[in-house]
Parts: C-alpha cells; sequence; structure tokens
C-alpha cells in the first residue's frame, strides 16, 4: 500500500509540475489577449507577408499556361502544374520547414537546419514528386505510396525486414478496428506517428554515418514509431469511441496508469464486459508495443518517457471526461488539459527513441502544442458541434452569450501565432512566413469545406472584433493562393490511397467468393454413360478430387481476366475455366503420389490414392487432363485459329509442367541454387499463372506487347506465391492450409527457405512482388484485381 501511495504521490507530482507550466504560458496569453498587443504585432507581420504574396511578371505567366489551379487532393496533377508555374521549390520549402518546426521542433535560423531542409527538398523532388509523364498517375496511387514502393525505399536503406513486419501488424490493426472506430483514421494517424519518428530518428543521424549503423537506427525507428503510434488507436481512439462501456474504459484506464506507474503490464485474464476478445488482442499488441520501447530506452531515457507517457495520458482522460451539459467549465479547466497533451504528445517522442535533453527543443515543441491544438480544432469544429464534443470552440459557440469570461479560442489562436512569432522564433522572417502561410491556409480550407455561409456565421461569432485586423484577415484568405503545404496533401493522398485499397480489397473479395460459387457449379462431371460395366469410378474419383476447399485462384484470374478485361460472355468462356481447373486438379493428384509428394491430404480431406489407391488416382489425372483438352476443343464463338492457339499453348505449357515435376523429384536431397531454383518455381507454379492470364489474353486476341507484361506479371508473380508456399509450410497451420505443413523438409526439397532463410526467402518473396507490381504498370490498362491478387498471394494464410 505504502509503495501504491509513493507511485500515486509520484503521478500526482508529474501532473501537477505540467499544470504550473501550462498555467503560466496561459497567464503570458492571457496578458496579451488583456493588452490586445498581439493585434499592432501581427497586422505588422500581415502587411510584411502580404508584400511577398504579389506574384511576379513571370509566375502570371506561367500561370495561364498552366491553367487554373487543380484540387490539392489531386496529387499528381496539383504538383505538376506547381511544378509548371514555377511554384515547386516554394511549395516544398515551406512544407519540410513546417515539418522541421511541427515535428522535430528544430530551431529555423540555425545553419544546419536550412541545409537539412534543402537536403530534403531535394530528396522529395527526387522521389515523391510525379514526372511530367508518370504513368503511374493515371492508375490512381502514387508509387511511392504502394507497397512495392515503400519497399524499394526499404530496400534502398537496408530495413526491409522492418517495413515487412510494419506493413502485416498496420493490416491487422486496421482488420481489428472495431466497425464504431474509423479504420482509415486510425491507421493513417498511426503512419503519421511512425513517420514521425522516423523523421527525427534521420534527423539525428549525420552524413557521416556509416551504412549499417543507418540501417540499424532505421529499422529500430520504425519499430518504435510503430509501437508509440498503436497507442493512439487503441488508446486514445478506443477511449473515445462507444465501444467500451464506462465499466470497461474505468478498467482499461486503470490498466494504462499501472503500466504507466509500475512499468508493467497487469494481466486481463479477469476483464469484465462485452468486450473481452477485443480488449485481448489489444492487451497483446499494447504489451508487445510498450516492450519494444522500454527495451530501447536507456537508464536516463526511461523514467522521462513514463512521466511525459502519464502526463499526457492524465490530460486526455480529464479532457475527454467533459460534458457539454455542464455550463460552468472555468478558461483553466478547458485550456490546461490541451496544453498539456498538444505539448506532452510531441515531447514523448524524443523520448521514445531514447535522444539526448534538448531543452531548447522542448520549449520550442512545448509552445508549439497550443498552436497546433486551436489550429485542428477550429478545423474540425463542425464535426465536433455534431458530435457533441466538447472543445474550446464548440463549448464557447454554446455558451459564449452566457459567459463572457470565457475567452475567445480563435482570439487565442491568435495571440499564440504572435507568441509563436516573437517570443519564441525571435521574429525569424522564415518563421513568420511559414507560420503565417500554414494559419491563413487552415482558414481557406476551412471555409471551402464548411461553405461560405457556414464560414460566415461561425466567424460572427468568432471574430476578434478589431475590424482593422478582421478585415485584414479576410483579405488574406481572398488574397493568398500559394498556402498549401505537402504534408496536407499526403495525409489527403493516404487517406484517399487507404479507402481505395480498402474498397478495391472488399471488391476483390465479393468477386473472388462470387465467381468460385459459379466456378463450383461449373466444375462437377456428368455420368459418362454407356456401358454398366464400365461405370462411373472415374467420374466419382475426379468429382471427389474437385470439391473441397480448392482457392480456384487460376479460373478465377481466368474469369475476371476474360469476363472483366476483355468483355467476352461468361457463358462463352466456360470450357475454359472448366479446363483449367480440370488441369490443375490434375497436376495436384500427380503431385501427391507416393511416388512423387507422397501427401497425406489435400483441400482439407484424405488425398486421392489413400480413398482409392495409386492407380485409380494415376488414370483419374489422366482423365481430367483429356476432359480438359474436351473442354478447350469445344470452345465457340472464337476464331478457330485463336482456339487452336490456345490448344498448342495449354498443350506445351502441360509438358513444361510435367518438366518442372519431374527436375523437382530428380533433384531432392540436392542444394539448387538460385538460378535453378528459380527455374522450378516456374515451371512447377509460375507456368500455371501464366495460363491463366495468357488463354483470356489468346481468346481476345491482344498484341504482343501486352502477351509479354502478362508474362512478366505472372513470372513473378508465380514465384512470389511459391516461396509464401515455403513459408506456410515452414510455419503455417494445417487446419489453415487443408494439407500437411513440413513436407518441403521430410521430402529433402530444396526451396527457398532451405536456401535463404525464412528471413531471406520473405526479402525475395517481396523482391518478385516488386518486379511484378511494375509488370503491372507495362499494361494499358489499370487491373486493380491483379494487384489486390498479388497483395492476397503474399499475405495468405492459407
Amino acid at each position: 500500500m505504502n509503495q501504491l501511495n509513493t507511485k500515486t504521490e509520484l503521478a500526482d507530482s508529474w501532473y501537477t509540475n505540467a499544470e504550473r507550466k501550462a498555467a503560466h504560458y496561459l497567464a503570458l496569453l492571457q496578458e496579451e489577449l488583456g493588452h490586445k498587443s498581439y493585434r499592432d504585432t501581427l497586422l505588422t507581420d500581415f502587411r510584411l507577408w502580404e508584400k511577398e504574396l504579389i506574384k511576379p511578371s513571370a509566375w502570371q505567366s506561367a500561370l495561364s499556361l498552366a491553367g487554373r489551379k487543380p484540387d490539392y487532393k489531386d496529387y499528381g496533377k496539383f504538383l505538376r502544374w506547381q511544378r509548371l508555374t514555377g511554384g515547386l521549390d516554394d511549395y516544398l520549402e515551406r512544407s519540410v520547414t513546417y515539418m522541421y518546426m511541427r515535428d522535430l521542433g528544430k530551431d529555423l535560423a540555425s545553419p544546419s537546419t536550412q541545409r537539412r531542409i534543402e537536403k530534403l527538398v531535394a530528396f522529395l523532388k527526387q522521389h515523391l514528386i510525379p514526372s511530367s509523364d508518370s504513368s503511374n498517375d493515371s492508375k490512381g496511387i502514387p508509387e511511392h505510396m504502394s507497397l512495392a514502393g515503400i519497399y524499394r525505399w526499404a530496400q534502398r536503406e537496408g530495413v526491409e525486414l522492418a517495413v515487412i513486419w510494419a506493413i502485416n501488424k498496420l493490416r491487422r490493426v486496421s482488420d481489428r478496428i472495431p466497425p464504431e472506430m474509423n479504420a482509415e483514421h486510425a491507421v493513417r494517424k498511426l503512419i503519421k506517428i511512425m513517420i514521425g519518428v522516423v523523421l527525427h530518428v534521420m534527423d539525428d543521424m549525420d552524413d557521416h554515418i556509416l551504412p549499417a549503423e543507418r540501417s540499424r537506427r532505421l529499422d529500430q525507428g520504425i519499430r518504435l514509431g510503430y509501437s508509440y503510434g498503436l497507442t493512439y488507436p487503441f488508446i486514445d481512439d478506443l477511449m473515445d469511441s462507444g465501444v467500451l462501456d464506462d465499466a470497461e474504459k474505468s478498467q482499461y484506464a486503470r490498466m494504462i496508469r499501472h503500466t504507466l506507474l509500475h512499468g508493467s503490464v497487469p494481466d486481463v485474464k479477469n476483464w469484465t464486459g462485452n468486450n473481452a476478445g477485443l480488449i485481448q488482442y489489444v492487451h497483446g499488441e499494447l504489451r508487445e508495443a510498450f516492450e519494444t520501447i522500454r527495451k530501447h530506452q536507456n537508464p536516463e531515457s526511461l523514467p522521462i518517457f513514463y512521466e511525459q507517457s502519464y502526463v499526457f495520458f492524465q490530460s486526455q482522460d480529464i479532457d475527454r471526461d467533459k460534458s457539454p451539459k455542464v455550463t460552468n467549465y472555468t478558461n483553466e479547466e478547458l485550456l490546461l488539459p490541451i496544453i498539456i497533451k498538444s505539448a506532452s504528445s510531441r515531447l514523448i517522442v524524443r523520448s521514445v527513441i531514447g535522444a539526448q535533453e534538448d531543452e531548447a527543443f522542448d520549449q520550442r515543441t512545448f509552445y508549439y502544442g497550443l498552436y497546433n491544438q486551436l489550429a485542428d480544432d477550429f478545423a474540425d469544429m463542425y464535426d465536433d458541434l455534431a458530435a457533441g464534443a466538447v472543445t474550446p470552440y464548440t463549448y464557447y459557440w454554446s455558451n459564449h452569450r452566457e459567459r463572457p469570461d470565457l475567452l475567445n479560442p480563435f482570439e487565442l489562436y491568435w495571440a499564440v501565432v504572435a507568441h509563436l512569432i516573437h517570443r519564441v522564433y525571435r521574429s525569424q522572417p522564415t518563421a513568420r512566413k511559414v507560420i503565417l502561410e500554414r494559419a491563413i491556409g487552415g482558414l481557406k480550407r476551412f471555409k471551402q469545406k464548411v461553405g461560405v455561409d457556414t464560414y460566415q456565421s461561425f466567424m460572427r461569432v468568432f471574430a476578434v472584433g478589431d475590424a482593422s485586423f478582421d478585415n485584414m484577415l479576410e483579405r488574406l484568405i481572398q488574397k493568398a493562393d500559394r498556402v498549401d503545404f505537402f504534408d496536407k496533401l499526403l495525409r489527403e493522398q493516404m487517406v484517399s490511397t487507404l479507402r481505395s485499397n480498402r474498397e478495391q480489397k472488399e471488391r476483390f473479395s465479393a468477386t473472388v467468393k462470387g465467381i468460385r460459387e459459379e466456378i463450383n457449379a461449373l466444375l462437377p462431371l456428368q455420368a459418362q454413360g454407356g456401358s454398366e460395366i464400365l461405370g462411373e469410378s472415374l467420374t466419382d474419383a475426379a468429382n471427389y478430387s474437385l470439391e473441397g476447399s480448392g482457392k480456384r485462384i487460376r479460373p478465377i484470374v481466368a474469369w475476371v481476366m476474360c469476363v472483366e478485361e476483355y468483355g467476352l460472355s461468361p457463358s462463352s468462356i466456360a470450357p475454359l475455366i472448366r479446363s483449367l481447373e480440370y488441369m490443375h486438379t490434375a497436376s495436384l493428384i500427380f503431385d501427391d503420389l507416393p511416388t512423387q509428394d507422397n501427401a497425406s491430404s489435400r483441400r482439407g480431406k484424405p488425398t486421392l490414392h489413400l480413398v482409392h489407391n495409386s492407380a485409380t488416382a494415376e488414370l483419374t489425372g489422366l482423365f481430367l487432363i483429356q476432359k480438359a483438352i474436351e473442354e478447350q476443343s469445344s470452345l465457340t464463338g472464337f476464331s478457330p485459329k485463336s482456339v487452336l492457339q490456345l490448344i498448342q499453348y495449354s498443350s506445351s505449357k502441360a509438358a513444361d509442367m510435367c518438366r518442372g515435376q519431374e527436375m523437382d523429384l530428380r533433384t531432392r536431397g540436392q542444394a539448387l541454387t538460385l538460378e535453378e531454383l528459380n527455374i522450378l518455381c516456374y515451371y512447377k507454379t509460375g507456368i500455371a499463372f501464366e495460363a491463366s492470364l495468357l488463354m483470356p489474353a489468346i481468346l481476345a486476341g491482344t498484341d504482343e506487347k501486352e502477351i509479354q507484361a502478362l508474362k512478366k506479371y505472372a513470372y513473378h508473380a508465380g514465384i512470389a506465391f511459391q516461396i509464401k508456399d515455403d513459408l506456410l509450410d515452414a510455419e503455417g497451420n494445417v487446419a489453415m492450409l487443408g494439407k500437411p505443413v513440413g513436407q518441403d523438409e521430410s521430402n529433402s526439397s530444396s526451396t527457398f527457405v532451405t536456401l535463404f532463410g525464412k528471413d531471406g526467402a520473405t526479402k525475395t518473396m517481396w523482391e518478385h512482388f516488386c518486379l511484378a507490381s511494375e509488370a503491372l504498370n507495362e499494361l494499358p490498362r489499370d487491373s486493380a484485381f491483379l494487384a489486390h491478387l498479388l497483395h492476397y498471394l503474399i499475405q495468405r494464410q492459407s
């Protein structure tokens, strides 16, 4: 009990100290508001900045040539417009400068900071800005936001395994976010925090650091960034949502406080409430995240991490507990918690990465926090009012008539702006420019978001009340055109990408499910008829093998290519679909035989040779191959030349698959080279993918360029698929796979896992994923299905 009291007293002292500092800051701002001195100061700043808004004549000419400014949410068009109008350099410099202020808390006048800003601007121009002829722009997702683009960055930095780990973690988090919460918003925020932590890590490294050490630190930064970022969806957002009831929220808050006070995560075996399953998952993820952060702390930074984290959680909890029904909150009760939480959320980052204490950084970050929070609350005011949330703006909006003592948060915001420019950044021209551009840009976006009428109704309540100041502000909002920021563009693009990925994933899943059901109905063989003496045992054996939990990937791909890509009718291509699955099932029957893989189960059932015998299994495989050829020859509605070409292609590839299986059998027990393994994978697996793509293309009469792009895609997708199979065989789950694991080891087969180990095999799989993704860019059409098929191939669990 004494230890508990001591810990509680320590926590109270942490928050009391933070509250005292916040109260001092608020008193300074109230003094500024009382004297109205910030108005004259900012009017001078506004006039100086206004002169910079006058565009040079060269820009006027460029603007006329480039046409109307596109919506800033259109990533490619907006950035190319910036380039065409000569504003790209200023746009990027403004954006990066702001990032160094907001995320890194840097002194903008420092020559070192200026050099780093120039370096990052150059990097962005090289890697993130689309060229004038960017082929990917029309296909929606900027290259650097695609999984392939992210992995290519990871390769350059030597952090492939950390990025793969983070991608898998983010996917699982997204899948587990409850429907009452916004999964896209949660993942976007998590990614933003990860990027912020990585930026801190990169900024702490000088240009002379050895590549291996740079990779090690970045790897650590990615894992720490995810671990810290996870607290937002699984603590802040979860507590803010209606998922947990009041009793569960109380239990959860006690668990968080215990963790930060005692340095250990308590168990949740005795959790009471309706969300035990969710809490068990969240608890496991947060415990892992907490241990990751704690493991990377040094003895000096760990107490700082605990203190800042506790102060942040406590301020959030106090702020969250406010009710719009309470009409007598004081200014201090409204504002102190948000001053504390807005500062501590950024200060935590430095302690998470174990950075050395930097008093100047702490000061700049502390004072910046309220500026950012008040700007965000203003931007979200319309939505917050609808949701019944209590913020300084919503509370003032609802109570200002009855409560003349309340501080106008909009006026407070401008006092904070003046304090930042002149007291924190010592009237630096760069700081003045970027802070004012950010502030005016935020007002412009809010006006566009809610509409002129709603905006004016808000401003009638929140305007400062000084005609010179208010009129100048409105003039700048009307006049300022180049006040956009790259991080806002990235945010919109990230949200758009996450939403598009979710929608496409849902369409992919629905398409696969629907087509699989149609295909399953097409596959059963009818009784052959004829003499009763012959019987139907082969037909029954074939149907047994065709049944079960087959993924039907190959016929599904062929169906999508035929119907959705080439516009062929489903009825006309039914024979092709049947032939592909008959050929594939025949190959599985042969693979499972005792003379080959000697498998005991397939598609969740005993293998055919165990149900009947090896002779029947062999004959059934041959029977299905002949039925496949029969189906192909029955294709009607296509030119005889195309059908003949398809049959020739199919026969040739079936022979190649036999050669691949023979190579597999012949080389068992031998250590294959990478070249030999690639050949083996292509002949055993890649050919089947290729056939499901090229046979529809042959029927549709596509040109040679598209054929070659499809071949390239199929080659790399097939190898990626095989490597995933190797990984699942090494570490998979029998129940999920529907077949035994460890088959490769028992058969002494060379695989990517035996050649490279699990980590090396995983990286090789991702390399082929990237090459297949890049091959898709060569296609004349945007195939979202093939893109998501790639994602499925490397992320599947069976």
